[in-house]
């Protein structure tokens, strides 16, 4: 199925006022439903005693949810958490050198900019993501190289990984963010093995890249979220630790 056709039938059955939270307790979440997309904390010295050991957090609503592929909805201004230094600037503004390793905190801040989608296969270690420019001109793909999801009641968890890639719809792709990963393994946030996991799982994507595997050929740049869809809120206990299921 591709992705216009899924936007047909979740159009009609992702229209609610406000979603409840099923999960896996109640089988596959509905289209509409609110859940939470969240990322561990690394660890290292930077990371504050006692914190709940997420370092983001963002609610998002489902828009296809089989044992095949979970997709969901970033929308504009959704408030999420995002990881800070320990007086609330963002991580970026501290130099590459010592960013891994001085003080952080969690903070609530608000996604700017246009919304993503997110599509995340089982088992797989990377998620892809899709961002268009405002008036829903499409820009690209995003391949974020993370641990393969952990799902639970109230959404999935996963680590991400550093390295990422950037598809365009001419089918050129690029790396991103390769002076980050080898700076998190100067830091010791990535240890050997896990480097060589995380390289593989990168080779694995570029491979699925170059053979034009799903998602990219399945038309989800033509999807459009339901405008009758509300914002998720961030719920206060965020961070909370589930017990964990498969995805």
């Amino acid at each position: 199925m591709t992705g216009t056709e899924q936007t047909e039938q979740t159009e009609e059955s992702g229209r609610s006022e406000a979603p409840e939270r099923s999960g896996t307790a109640l089988g596959r979440w509905r289209a509409g439903e609110h859940i939470l997309w969240r990322y561990r904390d690394h660890g290292g010295p930077g990371r504050p005693a006692g914190d709940p050991g997420f370092a983001i957090c963002r609610p998002v609503t489902v828009v296809r949810d089989t044992p095949e592929l979970l997709a969901v909805w970033l929308a504009p201004g959704t408030e999420c958490v995002r990881p800070a230094l320990a007086d609330g600037s963002h991580l970026h503004e501290q130099p590459l050198a010592s960013r891994y390793t001085v003080p952080r905190t969690a903070v609530r801040d608000h996604w700017h900019g246009a919304g993503v989608l997110k599509l995340a296969r089982p088992g797989e270690p990377w998620s892809v993501w899709l961002f268009w420019d405002q008036g829903w001109e499409f820009k690209s793909w995003y391949v974020n190289l993370e641990q393969p999801h952990t799902r639970w009641s109230a959404g999935i968890d996963s680590e991400d990984h550093f390295l990422d890639i950037s598809v365009f719809p001419d089918r050129s792709w690029l790396w991103r963010d390769e002076d980050e990963f080898a700076e998190a393994r100067r830091a010791g946030l990535i240890g050997a093995a896990k480097a060589a996991r995380i390289q593989r799982a990168g080779r694995a994507a570029v491979a699925a890249i170059r053979a034009w595997d799903a998602p990219f050929p399945d038309g989800w740049e033509h999807w459009r979220p339901d405008p009758a869809w509300p914002v998720p809120a961030l719920p206060a206990d965020w961070g909370r630790t589930p017990a964990r299921t498969g995805l």
